[in-house]
């Protein structure tokens, strides 16, 4: 399981957002129906999240995420955490553009 212990699939709005998501430092993935989108780090993760609400003409928003989860934990343990969730869940946005040597992992 991508995500440790016990988590939920969040609607990815503002509301939602604001009433799920805490104000401290962890990992986040972003789906709709057909796959995981984004996987990302944030020092706070509702302000990372509200702000990926409010992007325009980024493959994500293209996408339409229409949910959320995520993982609070402290700022060491994050990046080996978002390296295998990319591992694990291959979200689209996180993918290098296919023809480039540019390896994530």
């Amino acid at each position: 399981m991508a995500f440790f212990g016990k988590y939920s699939c969040f609607s990815f709005t503002y509301a939602s957002v604001r009433q799920n998501a805490p104000n401290c430092s962890g990992v986040y993935a972003i789906s709709n129906a057909g796959a995981w989108l984004l996987a990302g780090v944030a020092d706070d993760l509702q302000v990372a999240l509200h702000r990926h609400l409010l992007e325009t003409d980024t493959l994500l928003s293209s996408k339409r995420g229409t949910g959320f989860t995520f993982e609070a934990c402290d700022a060491g343990t994050r990046q080996g955490l978002l390296d295998r969730l990319i591992a694990e869940l291959h979200p689209v946005c996180n993918m290098p553009p296919v023809g480039s040597s540019r390896n994530l992992l």
